[in-house]
């Protein structure tokens, strides 16, 4: 079983943001080994780039809105093939102050979702759930249409 780690600065505050994220943990129980691994908010992004890459393991997919767009297909592509390498996957999502150039120089891939800023704790949700449908499409599923 695949194990995907979700390496996050700051906590989620609001109680239906970590329902979600709990429901899509569940989900994806059946197909990965998920750890979900918050970091303290630094004083700046230099601060917290020590202790993200302390947390990133295998393949590290940087999220930030300059990275390469991927359709849902092809990330769940690009997840098989990781899988099928046994390749451990961590993605980072970073505070509402990005991620430093350190950490988006140590990541073998940089992922932007879309050109708009999200609140870092909805795209923890909109991340988790791309994850699940990245395993729905490979599993033939008609979660995704």
């Amino acid at each position: 079983m695949q194990k995907v780690n979700i390496v996050c600065v700051g906590k989620i505050k609001e109680s239906f943001y970590r329902e979600a994220v709990a429901e899509y943990a569940k989900r994806l129980s059946r197909f990965v080994r998920l750890e979900i691994r918050e970091i303290a908010e630094g004083k700046n992004l230099e601060e917290e780039a020590k202790d993200i890459l302390c947390a990133a393991r295998g393949y590290i997919i940087a999220l930030c809105v300059e990275g390469k767009k991927f359709s849902s297909e092809a990330l769940a592509s690009a997840m098989k093939s990781l899988a099928d390498r046994g390749a451990e996957v961590t993605f980072i999502i970073g505070s509402s102050c990005g991620l430093s150039e350190k950490v988006k120089d140590a990541a073998d891939l940089k992922l932007s979702f879309s050109d708009m800023t999200f609140p870092h704790q909805l795209m923890r949700v909109i991340l988790c759930e791309q994850i699940y449908r990245s395993y729905m499409i490979n599993s033939n599923s008609e979660y995704h249409k």
